[in-house]
């Protein structure tokens, strides 16, 4: 078995997609005679300065020579990647292996590539020891997406699918024509096998992207034949060709268990804590809190719901000082930039200056630990009365909506979680 890895060879003022040549390539494969038994689609460490949108680094499983692969590899690459834009660096890695037997070197660069930062070099370094071959065009930092998509296989246990439709390469930064009310139908039939497909709280079709690349819509899920079924349902303008990857978007396996006072800038965590302090909004409709160590720690790191996490703000707002949590995001400048979080325990209760029993009015305070005094009748009492308060949160997950997701975030609706969920639409 070869495996054929690519990444980088589109622009975000441009266009392309490196899927789009993944899907070109394993047509061509197929021309020369080869079979394509797998595509990938894997999403890498999403705070990584190089990337253009998503980050997003593919794989063929074919039954080629590598030397053929390379060559046809090379000739869908080179009249398509933007390699005009100083920032598109392409490259291709080929492998003469078995995709679930790689070196261990390899599986375990791609688990690095996911969550953490690597250089060219690293790349080259572990592709040379494997015995791959390789190629780069205008410096070839992609060779390092290429090789955690060659080992990706091996590395990653959970995958998901999606199935992209590609319009016609001349329509390129036009606008796309796809009929909204075929889609929200397509959705709601098919959901939740196929997820993130609508936002039905934003009206707005998550499924078509905005950039002026080749994919007309892209559908989202963990079943092969319903993302198939889903885009089929739709009305569109004229499709070029369709592909279907196996994907480790929607799998939070970009997130690692992390503990306050030891988070590092471009990484992802899961974090346990206190909430510090009441939730405040923040010019420009930013919403930040305060997390703290639970226990005698001192340490603690501000969180933050964007203003284009819309709703979700409305969870994080409804949370108050001595509510346990669990965060999950990545720290960019000191603060966690929240994708979800879990309520473990609200705190219920709050104490207040007491009310007095005779009058209904509220007491003062008769001085520093002197307890409360009523001013009209001469009543006391000795410290704060403590009552319930309403809360409009539950135990559970709450997550961003999906017009805000991370490709690489996991939904609620997938399941699998520690708690209670609250799932957006």
């Amino acid at each position: 078995m070869t495996i054929v890895g690519l990444d980088d060879t589109d622009s975000r003022e441009r266009g392309m997609c490196t899927t789009y040549l993944a899907a070109r390539l394993a047509e061509a494969v197929v021309d020369a005679g080869g079979r394509v038994d797998r595509k990938l689609l894997i999403r890498l460490n999403p705070a990584v300065e190089h990337k253009t949108r998503g980050n997003a680094a593919l794989a063929l499983h074919v039954d080629l020579e590598p030397e053929h692969a390379l060559d046809l590899a090379t000739a869908e690459l080179e009249p398509l990647a933007e390699t005009a834009d100083p920032r598109t660096s392409p490259g291709v890695v080929v492998a003469d292996d078995d995709p679930s037997d790689v070196p261990e070197a390899v599986s375990t660069f791609t688990r690095r590539a996911i969550r953490d930062f690597l250089e060219p070099a690293d790349a080259l370094r572990v592709a040379d020891d494997a015995g791959y071959v390789h190629r780069g065009w205008a410096g070839g930092r992609g060779r390092i997406g290429a090789l955690a998509a060659v080992g990706a296989w091996a590395a990653l246990e959970e995958w998901t699918y999606e199935h992209i439709s590609y319009r016609a390469f001349d329509r390129c930064g036009t606008p796309r024509e796809v009929n909204t009310e075929s889609v929200f139908d397509a959705a709601a039939k098919f959901h939740p096998q196929a997820w993130d497909t609508v936002d039905r709280e934003e009206d707005e079709p998550v499924c078509v992207p905005n950039a002026p690349g080749p994919i007309l819509y892209g559908i989202r899920g963990d079943d092969p034949d319903a993302v198939s079924d889903l885009a089929a349902r739709i009305d569109s303008e004229s499709i070029e060709r369709s592909a279907t990857f196996l994907t480790n978007q929607g799998t939070d396996v970009h997130l690692r268990e992390g503990t306050l006072g030891e988070l590092r800038d471009g990484r992802a965590y899961r974090v346990d804590g206190t909430v510090a302090s009441d939730p405040e909004t923040r010019r420009g409709g930013h919403v930040f809190f305060d997390l703290e160590a639970r226990g005698d720690a001192d340490d603690s790191v501000d969180c933050v719901a964007f203003e284009p996490t819309k709703r979700f703000r409305d969870r994080v707002r409804a949370l108050r000082s001595g509510d346990e949590v669990t965060v999950c995001g990545e720290v960019s400048d000191g603060t966690i930039k929240l994708e979800k979080f879990a309520v473990r325990s609200l705190r219920r209760t709050v104490e207040t200056t007491p009310t007095c029993g005779e009058c209904g009015r509220s007491m003062e305070s008769a001085g520093r630990n002197q307890g409360y005094r009523c001013r009209d009748c001469g009543t006391s009492r000795s410290g704060p009365e403590t009552v319930s308060v309403d809360r409009d949160l539950d135990v559970g997950w709450y997550e961003v909506p999906p017009c805000a997701r991370r490709h690489i975030a996991k939904p609620l609706v997938r399941g699998g979680f520690d708690a209670p969920t609250h799932p957006e639409r």
